[in-house]
């Protein structure tokens, strides 16, 4: 359940009215599930979307999160699993850490804040930092949500307070160069894992394929001219994947342009040398951030398995870069 999902159900349920309740794991100790800055949403009603736990503690922060909503008056909720003779709600968890989660109402007379401050900085392209009291002092009261961009936080009495600082990373973006069949389990997993997908042909029809309805983009481009309609700065990764020697050698050459920090290129070895050849010194602007043939060696052999591990490579970069 990615953040991209957590923003589109809000989007659903803002565009309906509906109360909500925010859920932010504020701090854990030993072994959890999620780690501190985890979120999810939750209806009067119990429905929710997203994850603080692998579904042992939804329920039981659906009944506190109908009273927040009911009093507006957030709380923060401590879960103590630490305690091997204790077994929460006669479920036997048997998990070995605790968490501690805060809980505000998000109204619609509110504008849904702070969320929809947070939500628009994970909407954008530049990252942002968020700061949230996490217990009454003076004017500050617990829930109180400062969002700022360069993580200086001037509000008098915020330093000595009980806060939880966290990082607003942008939906990270992927280009995807070419809409072949194999690129439709590309798509369906980026968007599953959270990913903001443009996706480009020069075939209009190739573009229209069902498969790619979860692509957030399509764009209809001649690959020579890929980098006029898209900016190409925002993208953490691309994936060359049109299977046409002439079409993925424009598209190297423009990423070799930009700043993208992972370049993925389908294809063995050989293909990869013939187009870095052909690109001549403008594929040095490529070193260190072509990966061909891209993906893990994962043992890979149908476009599914492809597609799982060249999301696992770029999965794996971007969160360790």
């Amino acid at each position: 359940m990615s953040e991209k999902a957590l923003l589109q159900r809000f989007d659903a349920w803002r565009q309906t009215g509906t109360p909500l309740a925010l859920a932010t794991v504020v701090s854990t100790a030993g072994s959890t599930y999620t780690k501190p800055g985890q979120r999810m949403l939750i209806t009067a009603t119990g429905d929710y979307q997203g994850l603080i736990s692998g579904g042992c503690l939804e329920g039981d922060l659906a009944i506190h999160a109908r009273q927040v909503i009911a009093s507006g008056e957030a709380r923060v909720i401590t879960y103590d699993l630490r305690n091997d003779a204790d077994e929460p709600f006669g479920l036997g968890i048997g998990c070995d850490g605790l968490l501690r989660i805060l809980l505000q109402r998000l109204s619609p007379a509110d504008g849904y804040e702070p969320f929809s401050a947070v939500a628009a900085a994970l909407c954008g392209d530049v990252p942002a930092h968020c700061a949230v009291v996490l217990a009454d002092a003076g004017e500050l009261r617990i829930g109180t949500t400062l969002i700022s961009a360069d993580g200086l936080f001037r509000q008098p009495g915020l330093a000595m307070n009980d806060v939880l600082y966290a990082p607003l990373r942008p939906l990270p973006r992927l280009l995807v160069l070419g809409a072949g069949p194999d690129a439709v389990p590309v798509v369906a997993l980026a968007d599953l894992l959270g990913w903001r997908i443009t996706l480009v042909d020069h075939r209009a029809a190739y573009l229209e394929r069902p498969g790619f309805a979860a692509a957030d983009s399509r764009v209809c481009v001649p690959a020579a001219e890929v980098a006029d309609p898209i900016a190409l700065l925002p993208y953490a990764a691309a994936i060359v994947m049109s299977h046409h020697l002439a079409t993925d050698r424009s598209y190297l050459a423009a990423l070799a342009t930009s700043p993208i920090p992972y370049v993925g290129l389908l294809g063995p070895p050989g293909r990869r040398n013939r187009l870095l050849q052909e690109l001549g010194d403008t594929a040095k602007a490529l070193e260190g951030r072509l990966h061909g043939p891209a993906g893990l060696d994962i043992g890979a052999d149908s476009p599914e398995s492809i597609a799982l591990s060249i999301l696992a490579e770029i999965h794996a970069m971007t969160r360790t870069r």
